[in-house]
């Protein structure tokens, strides 16, 4: 018998400063059996970096042609692609034969060696590529709880986080744009 992913629901009282979009989201999200919860936390922060109408949550580790989070136009064309992790260059490269907008986010201890490997390919592709801070997500992670309200506030290269048990900053490094 397969392992059921657990179901997370998240209150974001969402304040970006940075692009002046201000917004209540509410989530749900389901923590696949093989996913950590530090990953599941910078797929939520990817969420609301881009937070817009349109954009969801897909089936994620579940269907590997998929992006975690996307975006669809009104005609139902992929209007932004969101990985999180550490994707091959391949897996990017086609990301961006069909959709406009293309970003990953990393956030793992080997992420700076992973970038080191791809940073030449990557840079010949139209993405973006940003890198969480490793310790702040885990500290984020230690925070989460199964239904909880969440403050998130985006400023500059960093989001501020609160919640009934703590608060941290994440750092967010623009590696290309």
């Amino acid at each position: 018998m397969a392992i059921k992913p657990t179901i997370y629901k998240f209150s974001i009282n969402l304040s970006d400063l940075n692009r002046d979009y201000y917004d209540t989201l509410n989530l749900t999200l389901a923590l696949h059996p093989s996913e950590s919860l530090a990953r599941m936390m910078a797929r939520v922060l990817a969420f609301c970096l881009n937070a817009e109408d349109t954009l969801s949550f897909t089936k994620g580790l579940s269907e590997p042609d998929e992006p975690d989070i996307w975006a669809r136009s009104l005609d139902g064309q992929l209007a932004t692609w969101i990985d999180v992790g550490e994707p091959s260059a391949e897996r990017i490269k086609k990301a961006t034969r069909i959709s406009p907008r293309v970003s990953v986010y990393s956030f793992n201890s080997k992420s700076a060696v992973w970038w080191e490997q791809v940073k030449k390919k990557f840079g010949q592709l139209s993405a973006s590529v940003f890198r969480f801070d490793w310790e702040s997500i885990q500290a984020l992670a230690a925070m989460v709880e199964r239904s909880m309200v969440i403050s998130v506030t985006i400023s500059g290269d960093s989001a501020f986080v609160a919640t009934e048990a703590g608060e941290c900053e994440v750092e967010c490094l623009v590696l290309t744009d």
